[in-house]
């Protein structure tokens, strides 16, 4: 316990930049998710072509939240971003049961990066609010989470236009950035 607490200090008060890239295929939700944690509030948000970058400030911990565009033609720039990554959060839609298969190839292809060996993994579920929303528990299956043995991770499920759901999602965000 005083190693955890004695760590959690350390990265409170260092001061140090902490790299969060935000991935997912189009449509996800992965900006509405970003601006609800840096303003509060839901905001309407147009596809984002290349990447958003945003700083949330926690106590004296820095988050640099990297949002990248997630349609087709840009996922082959994703690798770009890559380099100091400390949490990888990927948004997955979970009322597109059809393309869950490529995003599970995809993040697997990330995970496997070198340089993002060390970074922890935060799978939002995003869409929960919806009928046909897979669960959280259903979308670890699929994505096979649990063969993860060497890698920190967490799935979580979220609705990104309800600010109930992405308030506890942003404790578990900093949760990841400081045990990392």
């Amino acid at each position: 316990m005083g190693l955890v607490l004695a760590k959690l200090w350390r990265l409170l008060w260092s001061g140090k930049d902490h790299k969060i890239i935000i991935v997912g295929l189009d449509n996800a939700g992965k900006t509405t998710i970003l601006y609800n944690w840096v303003t509060g509030d839901v905001v309407d948000t147009k596809p984002t072509i290349g990447s958003n970058v945003e700083e949330v400030t926690y106590h004296n911990l820095r988050l640099v939240m990297w949002d990248i565009g997630g349609q087709e033609s840009l996922r082959n720039s994703w690798s770009s971003y890559y380099t100091h990554t400390n949490v990888m959060v990927v948004v997955i839609d979970s009322t597109d049961a059809a393309r869950l298969p490529l995003i599970k190839q995809l993040m697997y292809d990330m995970l496997a990066h070198e340089d993002l060996a060390k970074a922890s993994l935060l799978v939002l579920a995003n869409k929960q609010d919806m009928p046909n929303a897979r669960s959280a528990a259903e979308i670890s299956s699929d994505l096979g989470l649990l063969t993860l043995k060497t890698r920190k991770w967490q799935i979580h499920g979220c609705s990104a236009i309800k600010e109930s759901f992405l308030s506890t999602i942003q404790g578990q965000l900093f949760f990841q950035v400081e045990i990392v």
